[in-house]
């Protein structure tokens, strides 16, 4: 049944109910039949599948089986650091995924503790937990709206909607029928859980509780609203498996080539030995060319964008937020609080005496016409500002006092020189606001109202001081006047007075008739001033920039175009003709769209859904209860600091200061962010390239093994954190807001990764092959010795080389990144620890390794770097 659309009479019979309301015997049913007025909690998954489910990815399941069989062969110091890491990412995980969780927690918290119902025709107060459908609920102002429901009377009860609607204006509600399917925001006779009384009275039949209320329903779609992995997650799922797979088949060639040996010669050393020696090495190859710490470099990137975005004023609740934004192709972004300020401001006037450039700030240069507009607006007025500068009441009445303030003539001096006598309240029927006040000596009613009905009751216009007929041609003026506001989408009162006796003390409604028309003003929400810039910057990064809103169509499309947001042969749609298109029509339409008006949180997921189908990283901004679904559904949900709770704990990144330029910002450091990681993958991979190169071709030229399982297991233990995790401090390329978004269909090593890490790699392998050869004119144990030296220093200082894939070291800085020359210099001292004496033995350095062998091995080490530099030259001058 459609409530709005159908009389109290039939609503009160539809819910079994009467306007003295239920019985206690009969709400003890209900609620034992529908449950208490909450929303169900969704079952959690328990903490220990949470953890298991990190051990799902197939590099992960290489590791820990490398980790095993280590254990098993004795060698314990690498398996622990394996699972250390493991199990660190594992409960890193665990947390945020139950902080995710918070979102339904929020809004349970946002139902009414208490609520004032008829039971047994008594008024009684009870938890509003125990309301059922049918009950009688009182609404007065302060009270938040316990439950959904049909107004049955109201007093000018005026409610805020803006958790569920978006909107920031208080909506006045009455009990008459409204005829067909309207959107919430129209529902003048409904009001829905969560709300909240700002003005006047009301009573209501409650319509739905629980699961059954509006927010209900959002929580049902936060509910199925999917997670969406990241693209570098969903690359690094896709190239774990791929790796993993040729890993293991890597290591069961060199098992079976080593194993093979054993048993083609002629030795006569104990064969168990040797295959276990064969097995060790196999392993400590899976282990070096798995960056197990891969994972660990990753979140800690992610955290320093997290520590550069706030910063920026953009807070992050979810890591993977930070790499998303470097992404995002489309942002969805609320109207209300987000591109423009939340606050109605006045911005334009009318007099029939015509109107300057601007208001003037000089109140003694006033005309007649002029003085009586600003002492209308702020005398028949309720709103104030209280002592700690908060504005309270209805924001039109804000707009105009703040006007007034604006004009050099505060509007506590008028009030306090022309006191109110008496009022007759604004009312929906009227659409008129009446006070009476003394001006020299003269009683006058001051009254303001809608324009259409100011027209009708006034006959005398003011011009030049001076009280005239108002002449069609004169009430044509006011009204082409009103219809140019409207065309802009801006809000119109008109304003009049009526001098009376001065023996009146009080006015009625039968009084307000004869009225003398001053003028009119016009107001809108209007945007921030930072927003022109911001929209446009996203523009020239390659960024669609959408508004979704539940103002009305003509509001929005007027923002749209003056903020440039719509270019010319854009287009706008309501909820209603939204719901009307199939999602093939909404398809081929979509990228003419950029302005959505009144639309239903159901709306806001199909948008982003209908972008997500074209294969958009897709950023929903908002700040009400109706955004939380769409935030969550989106690739990264964006909340507003100012918006619910519930908003924010189903976003991924807050935005402190409510401004769309931070989002911008934050786009440049998520970009910033997936270059530098890109970097550290880069830096990782071409190191272990360089490892497998050697290790295949000693293997395919019958030459003895370039380095031992420990060796390559401490290569993996000195260069495969700290240098990764310094490149990820880098700044950002020149370029970085000059691009366009990267397309997701590419891979990790896409845009010249793969290349990088193929040459970088082959560049450290040759290097360490030739090391080997120089080495084996003496003895196979130099050759270890000196291929070790030379994989382990010319991994390290290609650091230097990874900073950019552009810039050389001297065009990024030598010393422009600290981090990086620090963990270059620990891996340094790390190696020299190798050939003290002592340690020589356990790294399998002879003692005839000496400064000669040092000096060719670091020379080809450096020669590699110096390699890979000019590459970056040879490709700038190539393009």
């Amino acid at each position: 049944m459609e409530f709005h659309s159908s009389s109290i009479e039939d609503v009160l019979q539809a819910t079994d109910s009467t306007e003295k309301g239920l019985s206690s015997a009969e709400a003890k049913k209900r609620l034992e039949r529908d449950g208490f007025n909450e929303l169900a909690a969704k079952e959690k998954d328990p903490i220990w599948k949470l953890f298991l489910e990190n051990f799902k990815d197939p590099m992960v399941i290489v590791l820990l089986i490398a980790a095993i069989v280590q254990i098993i062969l004795g060698e314990i110091i690498e398996s622990i650091i394996i699972f250390a890491v493991l199990m660190i990412n594992a409960v890193i995980s665990v947390i945020q995924t139950r902080k995710a969780e918070s979102s339904l927690d929020a809004l349970r918290q946002l139902s009414a503790p208490e609520a004032k119902v008829l039971r047994d025709g008594v008024r009684q107060t009870l938890p509003a937990r125990e309301l059922v459908r049918g009950d009688i609920v009182l609404l007065e102002a302060g009270d938040y709206v316990p439950a959904d429901g049909r107004v049955v009377e109201s007093g000018s009860l005026k409610l805020e909607e803006g958790m569920l609607t978006g909107e920031s204006e208080a909506v006045e509600k009455y009990s008459d029928i409204i005829e067909g399917n309207v959107p919430l925001g129209d529902r003048f006779n409904m009001v829905y859980s969560g709300a909240m009384v700002v003005y006047g009275r009301g009573t209501v039949v409650i319509t739905g509780t629980g699961s059954e209320t509006e927010i209900g329903k959002i929580a049902g779609l936060i509910e199925s609203a999917e997670e969406k992995a990241t693209p570098l997650q969903r690359k690094l799922e896709v190239f774990s498996k791929k790796l993993g797979i040729a890993i293991l088949l890597l290591c069961i060639v060199i098992f079976g080539v080593e194993t093979g040996r054993l048993w083609l010669s002629d030795t006569t050393a104990d064969m168990t030995v040797g295959i276990l020696n064969a097995l060790m090495f196999a392993v400590a190859v899976a282990v070096a060319a798995i960056p197990e710490a891969l994972s660990s470099i990753v979140t800690i990137v992610l955290s320093v964008g997290t520590s550069k975005m706030a910063k920026q004023h953009a807070i992050i609740r979810k890591l993977p937020a930070v790499e998303t934004l470097g992404s995002t192709s489309v942002i969805c972004t609320d109207k209300t609080g987000t591109l423009t300020q939340n606050k109605m401001t006045v911005v334009d006037y009318y007099l029939p005496t015509g109107k300057k450039e601007s208001f003037p700030s000089d109140p003694n240069t006033w005309s007649d016409s002029e003085k009586a507009l600003i002492h209308i607006a702020a005398l028949c007025n309720d709103a104030h500002i209280n002592e700690e500068g908060k504005e309270l009441g209805d924001p039109t009445e804000v707009a105009l006092i703040a006007f007034s303030n604006k004009v050099n003539k505060p509007y506590q001096d008028i009030r306090e020189r022309f006191p109110r006598e008496a009022e007759i309240p604004f009312d929906s029927d009227r659409k008129l606001m009446t006070t009476i006040h003394t001006f020299n000596h003269q009683k006058a009613m001051l009254v303001k109202g809608g324009p259409d009905v100011m027209f009708e009751r006034c006959s005398f216009v003011l011009i030049d001081g001076k009280k005239q007929p108002l002449t069609d041609e004169l009430l044509g003026r006011f009204q082409n006047a009103n219809e140019e506001f409207s065309k802009n989408a801006l809000r119109v009162l008109a304003y009049g007075y009526k001098e009376i006796a001065a023996d009146k003390t009080e006015a009625g409604i039968q009084d307000e008739h004869d009225l003398v028309l001053v003028g009119l003003t016009a107001m809108i929400d209007p945007p921030r001033e930072e927003v022109y810039d911001s929209i446009e910057e996203a523009k020239k990064a390659g960024i669609r920039t959408v508004m979704i809103t539940g103002d009305h169509k003509t509001t929005a499309q007027a923002i749209g175009r003056e903020i440039g947001l719509m270019d010319e042969d854009d287009i706008a749609v309501t909820g209603q003709e939204l719901d009307a298109m199939s999602d093939e029509e909404l398809d081929r339409k979509l990228e003419q769209i950029s302005v959505y008006a009144r639309v239903s949180p159901e709306n806001k997921i199909r948008i982003v859904r209908a972008w997500q189908r074209k294969g958009q990283i897709t950023s929903m901004t908002g700040d009400g209860v109706n955004d939380a679904p769409a935030l969550k559904q989106a690739d990264i949900g964006v909340a507003m600091g100012s918006g619910t709770d519930v908003a924010k704990d189903a976003a991924a990144m807050i935005l402190t200061d409510d401004n769309f330029v931070s989002i911008v910002k934050a786009v440049a450091v998520g970009r910033t962010v997936f270059d530098n990681i890109k970097k550290a993958i880069a830096y990782l991979f071409a190191g272990n390239v360089g490892s497998i190169i050697a290790i295949l071709f000693a293997l395919i030229i019958g030459w003895v093994n370039p380095f031992t399982a420990l060796q390559l297991l401490f290569i993996n233990l000195v260069n495969d954190s700290l240098p990764a995790i310094a490149l990820g401090m880098e700044k950002s390329e020149p370029d970085v807001m000059k691009r366009k978004p990267r397309n997701i269909q590419e891979g990790i090593f896409a845009g010249g990764t793969m290349q990088d890490v193929i040459v970088r790699g082959t560049l450290i392998g040759i290097a360490v092959i030739i090391s080997q050869y120089i080495g084996l004119q003496q003895s196979e144990e130099i050759s270890v010795a000196m291929a070790f030296t030379t994989l382990i220093l010319a991994r390290t200082l290609q650091t230097f080389a990874a900073r950019s894939n552009k810039q050389t070291i001297f065009e990024v800085g030598l010393f422009s990144n600290k981090y990086v020359l620090g963990a270059v210099a620990f891996c340094l001292v790390l190696y020299t620890i190798t050939i003290l004496p002592g340690a020589r033995e356990v790294f399998s350095i002879p003692a005839a390794f000496g400064w000669h062998e040092w000096a060719i091995a670091t020379g080809l080490a450096l020669a590699a770097v110096i390699l890979m530099e000019l590459k970056k030259v040879v490709a700038r001058i190539a393009k």
